[in-house]
């Protein structure tokens, strides 16, 4: 039996995608300008029930590349986890946790890190109309009057 091979998508595919969802092309006319099945784009629309997701952005509260290089030349210097989270003005729970999350002192590599955080940071955020019946009615409602 042959599989399908999985389809991905880069950024600026998604972004394609999306400008010419909200341009209101089909997902045919879509799937056609990438060479590829609509049933490929159909999965990354429905995922937001057709609305554009917001563009990631950090908190302003999690630690930045520059800290975890920071933390990283702290480690390999052998130096306290105090001082290194005084230098970053941050609490020496927030750097062990770091550190330990990361593979310990001896394997903490700050870009490794951060790709790392990132990833984390990405969970499956659902509409509210997603899981709301009520809601999804009123609004129903509404739109047809």
């Amino acid at each position: 039996m042959k599989y399908r091979q999985r389809t991905f998508y880069t950024a600026k595919q998604k972004s394609e995608i999306w400008d010419r969802w909200q341009r209101g092309e089909s997902m045919s006319s879509i799937g056609r300008g990438f060479d590829r099945a609509s049933s490929s784009i159909y999965p990354l629309l429905a995922r937001t029930d057709g609305i554009r997701p917001p563009d990631r952005v950090r908190s302003r509260l999690a630690l930045t590349l520059a800290d975890r290089e920071e933390i990283s030349r702290g480690l390999i210097a052998s130096q306290s986890l105090l001082s290194i989270a005084r230098k970053l003005k941050r609490p020496a729970s927030t750097i062990s946790r770091e550190g330990r999350r990361n593979g310990g002192a001896k394997l903490y590599r700050a870009a490794l890190s951060d790709a790392a955080a990132w990833d984390w940071a990405h969970r499956p955020r659902f509409s509210r109309l997603n899981g709301n019946a009520y809601l999804s009615r009123a609004i129903f409602t509404k739109l047809t009057r």
